[in-house]
This record gives C-alpha cells, structure tokens and sequence, in this order.
C-alpha cells in the first residue's frame, strides 16, 4: 500500500537551521560543507575509487565505495565525514558522476551502492546481476532545483511559465526579451546564455519533467538526457554552477544547495496556479504535502498543487543490492544509514536546506533496508 507523506510536518511554518531540527517528522536530509566550494568535498571525503571488491578486513577499516547523483553529493560527503569521526573504522567514498553513470556502475557491480536522482526503470531493475537479487532503492533526501543566474543586479529575477519556456527552447536570446521584461522591468540588455548538463542526469530528469508540463511546445522530452535546442553544456551540477559564475548573462538549473553554496542568485518560478515563488526549503515541501509514496518511493510530482508549492521538486534514492558481494560491507553502510536517517542527519540536513523526510518514509525505508542480506555480527 502506498504511504502518504506525514502532512503534519509540512504545514508547520518552521524556520532554517535548528528549529527545522528540533521536529519529530524530520528524517533523511543534507548537510552543508559550508568552508568549501561546490567542486571540493570536505576534508576526509574522498571521491572513491576503492573497486567494489576490496576485502572488508573483519575487525580492521572497512572501505564502501558508491557513485552516482551530484545533487545530493553535498550531504553524502558531509554526512561521511561527520559519520567518520565518529566510526573511524568506516571510510565511505563517493564519486559524484551524475545519475546515468551512477546506475551504469550499479550495475556493473563496480560500487557498492549508487546513487539516482531519476527512479530506477523497469528495465534497469531486470539488469541487476542474478546473484546479486533485487535492487533496493530507498529514498536519502528531498530535494529541489533551482534556476540560478549571474545577474547580482537582478536579485529578485521572476520567470513566468512562458520565459522558463523561451529560456530552455532557446527562443529568447536576450535578458530583455519581452516575456521576461514584462516581470523584470530592470533586467539588463545583454545576451542571455543558457546552462544545461552535458552528462546524464537525474536533476535533469527531474527539470525536463516540469519543463513538459508547463511547456506546451516543448518536443524535447523529458529523461536523464535530452536533446537541448540551445545553450552550453555542463558536468554536474558542480560544473553548472561553475559555468554560471563565469558566463556573463548566464542562467540554468542546478539543485538549491549549489546555488546557495555559490551564492548564486535564483529565480522566483510561476506555479501552476499562477503564482510567482521563490525557491526555499518551506516553498519546496508544500509541493510534497500529501503526496502517495510507492513501493519503490519512486515519486514524481513534475508541477505540484497549491499556491504556495515551489513547482521544481523531487526525492533522490540510493540503489543497494539485495545479496551484496561483501555482507560485511553491507552491514557497515546499514548502519550508517540508520545514522543519517536520525537526529544526525537531520541537524546536517537543514544546514544545507534540503528536504528531510518525514518519519512515515524512513521508517518504511528502514524496513526496506532490513531484507538486505547483511552480516550478523
């Protein structure tokens, strides 16, 4: 039976930082590396490159390695070093490659977990190596994007539908083009660029979804990679950020804690009820208020209800093995999880403004976690 995401929490009006901590509904979330740049993972976070084969030294350091998403890769490096400090025996490695070569690796049984903004196909799940049973995805966090922009003298930018579509179809070439004048009086005349990913990715998944539904001309679909009809292209959303902050007139969608690591201006987006919100965490769990949760925890709200919902939203998943290669691997990145899904995670998660989950989710995600086949001792 579906669940349905813990109401109770979203209609709170709890502010950033330790008020955000301090509520029961909080689980799973994101941290910040606030001395670091978007492209530098904190000191004693490696980028992984351990092979998925590597002896777990029963007793000794036991070193996971995973791959995947770069929205989320903030928390996960925070999260891995503060767990770290704590669990000095457990080094957690993360390559922060995008999501199709997350679930690539995955499946090649070359890391220990992956990691995906974009749920597991059908035809992913029927690729998982026999003797490795089931893929398990469980939710790590929620998360929303942002389209950030190099205007400093623009701080309060506001995109109706029809520029974000202009924008993206590569019909609107400058930044005083009059879909975007017509909320921007003060916009400057200059070329506009747009930035999009260059590599497979869930956060574009997760944007070109939204784009075809407020875009009723848009032909270029929607998945982990598209055909962009104009604009640069970029790796990650480390990259993307970077190339914004160095492209005069640029704009393009990144994950929210990117941008505010940066301190990237962002635009306000028009909802589906018409109403111009600015992206911040309060905004973005309103689009996640009632929402049934599968299964799988594959969600998929491309333009939310309410007047208040930030309409770019999402979870992003981690992918286990039912019968991993090293149980005693498997039992250490358990444990971690239980970790992050805690008050621990949730104090990091605020820092950044990521979504934690509510209670209802983690506990079904814990259960989920539970028909691993992990080491007893």
């Amino acid at each position: 039976m579906p669940c349905v995401l813990f109401m109770a929490f979203f209609q709170k009006k709890a502010q950033l930082g330790a008020s955000l901590s301090s509520l029961a509904a909080l689980t799973f979330g994101l941290a910040a590396c606030t001395p670091q740049t978007a492209n530098t993972p904190p000191q004693g976070a490696t980028g992984g490159s351990s092979p998925a084969s590597a002896p777990s030294a029963g007793g000794g350091t036991i070193s996971i390695n995973g791959a995947g998403a770069s929205a989320p890769n903030l928390v996960y490096q925070r999260w891995f070093q503060e767990y770290n400090k704590q669990n000095p025996n457990v080094q957690i490695s993360y390559d922060s490659v995008g999501s199709g070569a997350g679930v690539r690796r995955f499946l090649d049984q070359t890391v220990d977990f992956g990691a995906t903004d974009d749920p597991l196909k059908d035809e992913d799940r029927a690729k998982v190596p026999a003797d490795r049973g089931k893929a398990i995805q469980v939710p790590s966090t929620g998360l929303f994007i942002v389209m950030a922009h190099s205007l400093k003298e623009v701080p309060d930018l506001k995109l109706s539908r029809e520029a974000l579509c202009g924008i993206v179809d590569g019909s609107i070439k400058t930044w005083d083009d009059p879909k975007i004048k017509a909320n921007n009086p003060n916009v400057p005349s200059q070329p506009l660029t747009f930035v999009h990913r260059s590599d497979g990715s869930g956060t574009t998944a997760i944007f070109t979804r939204h784009v075809e539904k407020a875009c009723p001309n848009w032909k270029g679909g929607s998945g982990k990679t598209v055909e962009w009809p104009a604009g640069t292209g970029a790796k990650g959303n480390e990259g993307v950020t970077a190339q914004i902050q160095q492209t005069p007139g640029a704009i393009g969608y990144t994950e929210y804690s990117f941008s505010k690591q940066n301190n990237l201006p962002t635009a306000s987006l028009q909802n589906k009820s018409g109403a111009f919100v600015a992206p911040t965490p309060e905004a973005a769990a309103k689009a996640l208020e009632g929402v049934n949760v599968p299964e799988t925890f594959a969600v998929n709200v491309p333009d939310p209800e309410g007047k208040d919902a930030y309409p770019i939203v999402s979870l992003t998943y981690l992918l286990l093995y039912e019968n991993p290669r090293d149980p005693a691997r498997a039992k250490a990145f358990n444990d971690f999880l239980k970790w992050a899904y805690g008050e621990n995670g949730k104090k990091f998660a605020t820092e950044l403004g990521y979504l934690p989950l509510p209670e209802t989710i983690t506990t079904k995600a814990a259960s989920a976690l539970e028909t691993i086949k992990v080491a007893t001792k």
